[in-house]
């Protein structure tokens, strides 16, 4: 089983390839939380995660016939970018296989780093099945996104960070895909100093550790639906998994409006870009969904910041609805001059700011002489937005909430 040894040996060839990232207090979710929090940046990592460590500790270790094959992963993403650089940087040829619903940022980013990208699959599953192939007719090294120990060790030299940056550390949160990252962590952090805790996070809609923790064996996920693409993985590693069983506390998971709603909170408060994945550790603790004290130091690891823009407009979005500062509504009104300005007196007195208007005559379950409307506004929260509606009721609307 890995040992702090082996993430001691990976600092020197992770170094070489990625930079220590920043630990910082954060008063803002101190003061939300109760808890002393600090934010481990893996976010500003180069290639915007963390997993460029264990890519480089394992792409510094082939042999002079593995480098002269080359190398070939699949990856939704972030190990891809990983990968890509290491082997650049060694003078290595890659090949990285990726979902076809891979995050185009990503797909064009892995291949700026001087990666060959082929497109394969629904999911990561599928793509590494594909890669597999390509293993063994090309007689390329396969490059584990997390089931191997010398990827391992590599993301373990964050755990040496923490230790290192903050020795009175209590709480260590981790985002958890297949384990590497949880694995490599709770190594280091627990041999260093045995009683911090380290506290998993998976999302609901991909939480095959937590599932294979309470099962007492490792269990498959069928299929994985989830807004943190970088942890969306089926089942947890046959290597990753006895290291997560013996050496970490205890495996939660959040669901994608927390995800949602933390990635915003980050953003507005934190001025910090995060992505899914990497926003999951903040989730946890915000929704309460692992027990700690008041004052208690915990750090949240901020895994990625690889967010597809697509995506970040409609994360936004739904952490806005979630928070309720942005809703959209129907209502109806007699179609005479005059009734569209009496409700949006009553919109601007209650000071909600329109986004939109859409006004429509020609639906059938509207009455000839009324017109349906469609508004979305932005407001100031979930009583901001109650005592609009009671307000428009009062004043006889029919008012129906979309979102």
């Amino acid at each position: 089983m890995l040992e702090l040894d082996d993430v001691h040996e990976a600092v020197t060839p992770v170094s070489e390839v990625a930079r220590r990232t920043p630990l910082a207090h954060s008063y803002t979710f101190s003061a939300m939380t109760g808890a002393d929090v600090h934010l481990k940046f893996e976010n500003t990592q180069r290639t915007g995660s963390f997993k460029v460590r264990g890519a480089a500790n394992r792409v510094q270790r082939l042999d002079e016939a593995e480098r002269e094959a080359g190398v070939v992963t699949a990856s939704a993403g972030n190990h891809a970018q990983g990968v890509a650089l290491a082997a650049t940087r060694a003078g290595v040829d890659a090949v990285i296989v990726m979902p076809e619903t891979a995050p185009i940022s990503k797909v064009k980013a892995t291949q700026s780093y001087g990666a060959e990208v082929v497109l394969h699959g629904v999911d990561y599953d599928e793509a590494q099945a594909r890669a597999h192939e390509i293993e063994a007719e090309e007689e390329r090294t396969y490059v584990h996104a997390f089931d191997d120990e010398t990827v391992m060790a590599g993301q373990g030299t964050i755990g040496i960070e923490i230790m290192e940056d903050l020795p009175a550390t209590d709480t260590v949160v981790v985002p958890v895909g297949g384990g590497g990252l949880i694995g490599g962590v709770a190594t280091a952090v627990t041999a260093i100093a045995p009683d911090v805790r380290v506290v998993g996070v998976q999302a609901a809609g991909a939480s095959s550790v937590a599932d294979s923790l309470q099962k007492g064996h490792i269990t498959e996920a069928a299929q994985v639906d989830t807004i943190a693409d970088g942890i969306a993985v089926r089942g947890v590693g046959e290597r990753t998994f006895p290291v997560v069983r013996e050496r970490v506390d205890e495996v939660v998971t959040v669901t994608d409006a927390e995800i949602a709603n933390a990635l915003v909170l980050l953003l507005e408060r934190g001025k910090t870009l995060v992505e899914g994945a990497g926003a999951v550790s903040l989730a946890a603790l915000l929704a309460d969904a692992f027990e700690y004290d008041d004052d208690e130091t915990v750090v949240p690891i901020l895994s990625g910041g690889n967010v597809d823009l697509t995506l970040l407009a409609t994360v936004i979005r739904r952490g806005l609805v979630d928070q309720g500062r942005y809703v959209k509504l129907r209502t109806v009104l007699k179609d005479r001059p005059g009734a569209l300005d009496d409700l949006l007196d009553i919109l601007t007195d209650e000071r909600a700011n329109i986004s939109a208007i859409q006004h429509d005559r020609t639906n059938r379950d509207v009455a000839l002489n009324a017109a349906e409307v469609e508004l979305e506004l932005e407001t100031r929260g979930e009583e901001h937005v109650e005592g609009l509606l009671a307000r428009l009721r009062e004043a006889g609307y029919e008012v129906e909430l979309l979102v």
